[in-house]
């Protein structure tokens, strides 16, 4: 699902770039992504769209967040410092934290490795037009050479 969701990210710099659904099937097929791994990414990208559109029922102030026992397990502790990071560095609102988290918990398997988390957090930021300023646009990019962001 990563690989689909990296590939996405590098071809269609803007999610209104993506062909519909069925072409977007066809043409992930055609370079070589497993029907499993194609299904996982549109259904997480689908739940990406629909927790976006709603971006505004999060709080928006500055909150105090405790985790449950399925986020620390899923997120593991390299991508909950990542996550701590991200935001004293001003770059995660509140409200985009709790998109981040709606969409680790929505991971077919985990835990989510630093790497994969890293992708998930591009795309929610690419969800949204947006592009965190370069230095954690650096941070963000995943060093892994099966994976095509660079």
């Amino acid at each position: 699902m990563f690989d689909v969701l990296a590939y996405l990210y590098e071809t269609y710099w803007r999610p209104d770039a993506c062909p519909d659904a069925g072409q977007l099937v066809k043409k992930l097929s055609a370079v070589g992504f497993e029907t499993e791994e194609i299904n996982d990414a549109l259904a997480w990208l689908d739940g990406l769209q629909s927790v976006t559109h709603n971006l505004a029922v999060y709080p928006s102030t500055p909150s105090m967040r405790v985790y449950v026992a399925q986020e620390l397990e899923l997120l593991g502790p390299e991508a909950l410092g990542f996550l701590h990071f991200l935001e004293r560095a001003g770059v995660l609102t509140p409200a985009l934290r709790e998109v981040v988290l709606d969409r680790v918990l929505a991971v077919p398997r985990g835990p989510v490795s630093l790497d994969d988390f890293k992708v998930l957090l591009l795309l929610v930021f690419w969800s949204l037009g947006e592009e965190p300023d370069a230095l954690i646009l650096d941070e963000l990019f995943v060093d892994d050479a099966e994976r095509l962001i660079h």
